[in-house]
């Protein structure tokens, strides 16, 4: 389909958007590698009176290190991410979840922050960004601010983001080498939504779990945290028994969907099995 008509801008600098996307009031969008925008533009879902578009701001795009921690600009695109050496060897989680996205030419144009400002829980970077516990860096008319991963995402496609507001990076703290990490993901075919997807790190010691962290994608109408896997795995001994022993709350506190790729239930099965998967691989045993 054709989309509906819209004004149109292409701001050279991250204060001209910000003003851009102030004056276009709450009928204003962002777009950058457009993945997300776009079909809904074509399947007239949303009506912009303007698009700012973000796409050629440099300052928002590569991965810096500052010491005990990474931040990764907005426009980062999903290739950027699995191929970077620094995520690759300081949250490598964020890499191997970037290479299950869509397909080759999708990572090539969508974003890290294209992604997270959408807000699918479907999508398989906002579970992984809770897991890690990131920080999300946000400039508006009001300067620059700073919002925890918990806390970004409000509902189904629904962010903290305020109008004027945009995305700009994520930091992440470094993992260190007694982390290990996974992220597991069920879906029909490899171009397509998760049906779920877990995403864990687990923190080894003295042979036993002295911490994990999971993310769950597609179990509710924004990505979750498995506080009661988190809870029951740490202090446990770093086995597979009593990883997926573990495992067997993951759906607690979940509200999964239901549609034609999956019942609530079932989904359910899927979330614990997954999660006993991700543990064992994150604990390497």
């Amino acid at each position: 389909m054709i989309p509906a008509k819209f004004d149109y801008v292409r701001p050279s600098s991250l204060d001209e958007a910000v003003r851009a996307l102030a004056e276009g009031g709450e009928d204003a969008k962002v777009i950058a590698g457009g993945q997300s925008l776009l079909p809904l533009l074509r399947l007239r879902l949303v009506f912009p009176d303007l698009v700012v578009d973000i796409g050629s701001l440099a300052e928002l795009r590569g991965v810096t290190d500052q010491g005990d921690s990474l931040v990764v600009g907005a426009r980062t695109t999903h290739y950027q991410l699995v191929h970077d050496p620094l995520v690759a060897e300081h949250c490598g989680l964020l890499a191997q979840a970037a290479a299950t996205v869509a397909d080759p030419a999708v990572r090539h144009r969508g974003t890290l922050g294209g992604s997270l400002a959408h807000a699918d829980p479907a999508g398989d970077l906002p579970a992984v960004i809770r897991a890690l516990d990131a920080t999300l860096l946000v400039s508006g008319p009001g300067g620059q601010r700073e919002i925890a991963a918990g806390d970004f995402f409000a509902d189904y496609l629904t962010t903290a983001l305020e109008p004027g507001e945009i995305l700009t990076g994520i930091r992440v703290r470094k993992l260190g080498p007694d982390w290990g990490y996974r992220y597991e993901k069920f879906h029909r075919t490899a171009q397509a939504w998760a049906i779920v997807g877990v995403a864990a790190l687990v923190r080894r010691s003295d042979g036993h779990v002295a911490e994990a962290r999971v993310g769950l994608t597609n179990m509710g109408p924004v990505p979750v945290r498995a506080a009661a896997v988190e809870a029951a795995a740490a202090g446990a001994p770093a086995s597979q028994e009593a990883l997926h022993a573990a495992a067997a709350a993951a759906d607690e506190g979940t509200q999964p969907p239901a549609d034609l790729h999956g019942a609530p239930d079932y989904r359910r099965h899927l979330a614990r099995v997954l999660t006993g998967r991700a543990l064992v691989a994150a604990a390497g045993v």
